[in-house]
């Protein structure tokens, strides 16, 4: 009688290496958080200022619309529908802008709050994302505020107890 083969044990697993530790939170990431912070709240004023510039474009439009802003075209005063086309362009241009960038002020803010407070990672990497499109300033504080939030221990940090929600 022919015996049964013998049974063969299964390859062990391949051993990998060990994963290496999240460098600790340290002081000098706590500071550079800190000065982000405080870079936010100024860009962020920066943005409320320029953007409140476009409130002179609302003043012209609406001048426009009610006629007590004489245009012409060539020398002849123009007509009245390509008064009221330009009043509206400029009035609605201003207001989108104004609100606009109103809007993304806000966000910079809150993002230099988050910052702050070291919470919602997420939307603090949208928000320099977003704040590099103000620039040169912006740029600037957005480049500067993912390299910072792109660290290991500065996202372990995040996602610590004072980062959650």
């Amino acid at each position: 009688m022919d015996a049964p083969p013998p049974l063969s044990t299964p390859p062990a697993p391949p051993v990998l290496p060990p994963n290496p530790a999240v460098p600790v939170f340290g002081p000098q990431d706590a500071t550079q958080l800190r000065q982000l912070a405080i870079g936010h709240y100024v860009v962020a004023g920066l943005m409320a200022v320029f953007s409140l510039v476009f409130v002179l474009h609302i003043v012209l439009g609406i001048a426009m619309l009610s006629g007590s802003l004489p245009m012409k075209s060539g020398g002849e005063p123009s007509s009245p529908e390509e008064q009221q086309f330009v009043g509206w362009l400029f009035t609605v241009m201003g207001v989108c802008i104004v609100l606009g960038g109103l809007t993304l002020a806000g966000f910079v803010a809150y993002a230099g709050r988050c910052l702050s407070q070291q919470r919602r990672y997420l939307l603090c990497m949208i928000v320099a994302g977003l704040a590099c499109l103000f620039t040169p300033i912006g740029t600037i504080l957005g480049v500067f505020t993912l390299v910072v939030l792109l660290r290991p221990q500065v996202k372990a940090a995040f996602a610590g107890p004072a980062g959650v929600a």
